[in-house]
């Protein structure tokens, strides 16, 4: 995984470890408050983010779990289940493609695609008591995009920070949607939790604001909404109100833009949710709606990349716990 081979293990303050999960590379990043659990082998995705102190996973995971993207016999193949038949729930980068099967210049693009199914590669680039830090790296197969992330923990502090940087490898200006696929459920989303968004954030019209900051009761319709308007430091809350145990999550908004709202709320009851799932995804991105990027290139929101440019990109997960 990385070619630190014989590094000295560590038992204590912020420590890394190298594992098969599931039968695929991953790395575990811990400290004294979070553990946090990476799929090297799929997408980068966050598997696991939870706080020791209660034992809480924020992370959402699918009633399927974690499942090998190239393990693909026996279903029929489309550009929505190469994403879907290895979606476990967590937290997965969307690029250059959000949402449904898309064709831009003549590349065609699945669900979501194409970074979340890829291997990335890992290499350890800090490893101390007091912080450590690991990158991950991955060219797209059907654009000339290359992304680097690195994932960073600091001792006695319950925040995961990341740090991003998307290249454009060709001497072409390129248009990109690029997104975190958040999702919240079971253990931590319960009816009735709250969110919380900057004031000056604006709904679609389709629905007023304020009746996104209540999670529903099970069994109301799925719907997705776009929020826009957030000033240069994006930034959300979702809390328990019985106990104040919760996620604030920050992000670039002068990258990503847009936060889409998805709410799957257990009345689906064909594929693929079958009326299992019960989730809230907050996902910062670029680009809207969820048609794809041709769309987003049509109606402006998608990401502008000039030839070899390199576009930054920070995001930060951090408990918020009320103590009584």
């Amino acid at each position: 995984m990385s070619h630190r081979r014989h590094r000295p293990a560590r038992n204590w303050g912020a420590r890394l470890h190298e594992i098969i999960w599931f039968g695929l590379r991953a790395v575990v990043l811990e400290n004294e408050l979070l553990r946090v659990t990476v799929l090297a082998d799929k997408g980068g995705d966050v598997a696991e983010f939870c706080y020791k102190r209660r034992d809480m996973d924020f992370v959402w995971l699918a009633p399927d779990g974690i499942r090998n993207p190239r393990d693909v016999a026996g279903g029929a193949s489309d550009d929505v289940a190469a994403f879907l038949d290895h979606y476990e729930g967590g937290w997965q980068e969307v690029l250059p493609n959000g949402g449904l099967p898309s064709t831009y210049r003549g590349a065609a693009l699945a669900q979501h695609g194409e970074v979340a199914g890829l291997p990335w590669d890992v290499e350890i680039v800090t490893d101390d008591p007091g912080e450590i830090a690991v990158r991950l790296s991955v060219r797209a197969r059907r654009m000339p995009l290359r992304v680097t992330k690195t994932f960073r923990l600091v001792s006695g502090r319950p925040e995961l920070l990341i740090d991003e940087e998307l290249t454009n490898e060709s001497g072409v200006e390129l248009e990109v949607m690029w997104g975190h696929h958040i999702v919240f459920g079971a253990p931590f989303l319960l009816p009735g939790h709250r969110i919380r968004l900057p004031a000056e954030v604006e709904a679609d019209p389709v629905v007023a604001e304020k009746e996104l900051t209540v999670v529903p009761d099970y069994g109301r319709p799925s719907d997705i909404h776009y929020l826009t308007g957030f000033g240069p430091d994006g930034w959300y809350e979702i809390t328990d109100p019985v106990d104040g145990l919760g996620l604030r999550v920050g992000w670039d908004a002068t990258v990503l833009r847009h936060l889409w709202v998805w709410r799957e709320l257990g009345a689906s009851r064909e594929h693929p949710w079958w009326g299992r799932a019960y989730v809230v995804g907050l996902e910062p991105f670029a680009g809207h709606p969820t048609e794809g990027l041709a769309e987003a290139v049509r109606n402006g929101s998608a990401l502008t990349l000039r030839p070899h440019e390199t576009r930054p990109l920070w995001l930060r997960a951090s408990v918020l716990e009320e103590r009584n």
